[in-house]
């Protein structure tokens, strides 16, 4: 194999990550020629779809993988947390590279902390998971939703539209934007949706000769952090439009801890869980910590939001 079609979303974000994985496979294999073809999905067409109502259903990613199944091109670039957490046997994830920060950060046109906003103040995100825990840290935060391309939003929030944003870091330091950022959030106040900050590269299953080389890119680490985040989400149903959020890390002793919440979409109802144990079993963990979630009170969060959603 001497040449690869690389699928990507044409924003800047995403053409940012695919030119990430085309340098490191060309470092690696200095005669590949790596070609990228942009591919239009759902998410980059509906601008103004409630992202509320299409957690998890493909909305930035089905039609590049649709493109990777009819073999227009041989591997996809995404985000892995706009991955669904359940494939077409035709496709797998053949490598995550390392992952940037997992954190979200806190935006603000006057430079002003998440503690100095108050009614008055909009704050932008159209994410669930965002906005209950905002209203969780504090109810009467004023929270508008927003859509765009990650330096879209950010020109929104300059242009007075938005006082302040809500964002993943990985994004904004990867588009070179960090002197916008206020704060960064931590997981006491802000934990993050399962995969943020981590790039997956899909590959088709039967591509034995694309499986041995994007291989090269994968981080074990945080693949088995990821691994738990997602079993995680898979176990609650991934696609329900509720505010999940878990984060995954490797401790001491090769342990791996993870944390996990479901919240009410006005932050009023929290259930929060960690759970630790060895890092080689991160599936098992991941699906352990989202029992004790759903016995603790997480099935009727989850049942409410569907009866009312």
């Amino acid at each position: 194999m001497n040449k690869i079609t690389l699928g990507t979303r044409g924003s800047k974000l995403a053409l940012y990550q695919s030119k990430l994985v085309a340098d490191k496979l060309q470092n690696i294999f200095p005669d590949l020629k790596i070609v990228t073809k942009i591919i239009k999905t759902k998410g980059d067409i509906l601008l103004n779809a409630n992202l509320s109502k299409v957690l998890d259903k493909g909305f930035f990613t089905s039609e590049i993988q649709a493109a990777l199944h009819t073999e227009e091109i041989d591997l996809a670039v995404h985000s892995l947390k706009d991955l669904p957490t359940s494939f077409d046997e035709k496709s797998v994830i053949g490598a995550i590279l390392k992952r940037e920060d997992h954190r979200d950060v806190f935006l603000s046109k006057n430079k002003k902390s998440l503690t100095e906003f108050n009614d008055k103040d909009i704050i932008g995100t159209s994410s669930l998971r965002r906005t209950s825990q905002l209203l969780l840290f504090n109810p009467i935060l004023n929270i508008h939703p927003i859509r765009g391309n990650v330096d879209t939003r950010v020109q929104k929030m300059l242009d007075g539209d938005y006082d302040g944003l809500v964002m993943a870091a990985a994004g904004i330091k990867r588009l070179g934007l960090e002197e916008h950022i206020t704060e960064y959030l931590d997981l006491d106040k802000m934990m993050t949706a399962p995969g943020q900050g981590a790039i997956a590269v899909e590959i088709r299953s039967d591509d034995d000769k694309l499986k041995q080389i994007v291989e090269s890119l994968n981080d074990e680490e945080t693949t088995m952090c990821v691994g738990a985040e997602r079993s995680f989400l898979n176990r609650l149903g991934g696609g329900c439009q509720v505010p999940f959020a878990a984060y995954s890390n490797i401790i001491e002793n090769g342990l791996l801890r993870i944390d996990a919440l479901v919240t009410s979409l006005d932050g009023k109802s929290i259930v929060r869980k960690t759970n630790f144990g060895e890092k080689e079993k991160f599936m098992s963990l991941g699906l352990d910590i989202a029992d004790a979630v759903l016995s603790s009170g997480g099935y009727s969060i989850i049942e409410n939001l569907k009866r009312n959603g």
